[in-house]
């Protein structure tokens, strides 16, 4: 294997970009990327020199489900075609412990996987202790990431990274899951994680306010050594930070990221052409989603109920925004469009 992610970031100004188009995308097509689809980007980013390529379900390792939706390709071969794409970057993979458990994460290992990355929600951190402690006795490179972490404090947010820290997290890191940050939020939450680790801090955007690529920026001045970006922006609800745009935003500003250029705008245009029907945008759902603070995969299925229950979709947002849904909280969306349905009626 290559050398760990964490002995990559040799001074403060470098930053290592870890692209998780062929996972966060899979929420954009309802997890329906086929094998053709994956070897095409890696193949791509790999030649760009981009790090750490995460591959797999939206929801991460075994969450390919009829509530979760269900993958065109199983796990196993997700990772078998990923794996023999590329020659430089790194793989890794993502698991929500309730959707992935310890055998998911032995059948990545044996694919050889380079970086792990568990994810709880922002205040649950101790659910990913049996998992980190597992990856560690494996020698495999974990990370610990908190999602949906505009829901907790910058204090609450730095004590739980630094229990990941103590569960052997590599590195850790916070998603802005519903893509409800600005720049200043970012600042302040970075800055206190990093207060609290001495391992290096991620920082995962989505770009519902159109703030993807400043608040990666902003992650990046406070001292995250790690930023995820997808190619055009591939992701759940209206995107994530956009690699091709990050990745010179950074050259520009100081933050070496050692990818091509040229090759990470070839990379963008095939995933354009191959992966997506049309890139993301911010559309109307997308604004309310992300001022509700609202994950940004509940996108197609709060559509998709809300067009059978004819309730407005932005109604049903900012409920599940008030009611606090998180990932895996979907069956929460029936709830919320039938209780708006009653209301109309009455």
């Amino acid at each position: 294997m290559n050398t760990p992610e964490h002995e990559q970031v040799n001074t403060p100004q470098h930053v290592v970009v870890h692209d998780p188009t062929l996972r966060d995308g899979h929420h954009a097509v309802r997890h329906q990327l086929g094998a053709e689809q994956l070897r095409a980007y890696a193949k791509a980013a790999d030649a760009a020199g981009v790090p750490v390529v995460e591959v797999g379900h939206g929801n991460g390792l075994g969450a390919s489900s009829l509530q979760a939706g269900q993958a065109r390709l199983s796990d196993d071969d997700m990772l078998a075609v990923v794996r023999e794409s590329l020659s430089k970057s790194r793989m890794a993979v993502f698991m929500l412990p309730g959707w992935g458990t310890t055998a998911d994460l032995r059948k990545a290992i044996t694919h050889q996987v380079d970086v792990v990355r568990i994810g709880t929600h922002c205040t649950e951190s101790d659910l990913a202790e049996r998992h980190l402690g597992f990856l560690r006795e494996n020698g495999v490179e974990a990370q610990g990431v908190l999602l949906m972490s505009h829901m907790a404090t910058p204090e609450r947010l730095a004590r739980e990274c630094a229990q990941l820290v103590e569960f052997g997290a590599g590195a850790v890191g916070i998603f802005d899951s519903s893509g409800h940050y600005l720049p200043a939020d970012v600042t302040e939450r970075i800055t206190a994680i990093r207060g609290a680790v001495d391992v290096p801090v991620a920082f995962h955007g989505h770009n519902n306010l159109g703030m993807a690529v400043a608040n990666s920026i902003a992650a990046a001045e406070a001292g995250a050594g790690i930023l995820d970006a997808c190619a055009r922006g591939f992701g759940a609800g209206a995107g994530n930070t956009q690699l091709e745009v990050l990745v010179p935003v950074l050259q520009r500003m100081g933050f070496p990221t050692g990818i091509d250029l040229y090759g990470v705008l070839n990379a963008a245009d095939i995933a354009e052409r191959e992966l997506m029907p049309a890139p993301p945008t911010i559309d109307s759902v997308a604004v309310v989603s992300g001022l509700a603070g609202v994950f940004s995969g509940f996108k197609n299925r709060v559509l998709d109920i809300s067009r059978r229950e004819k309730v407005d979709p932005r109604d049903v947002f900012f409920e599940l925004g008030r009611r606090q849904a998180v990932a895996g909280q979907e069956d929460l969306i029936v709830d919320v469009a039938l209780t708006l349905r009653e209301a109309l009626g009455s």
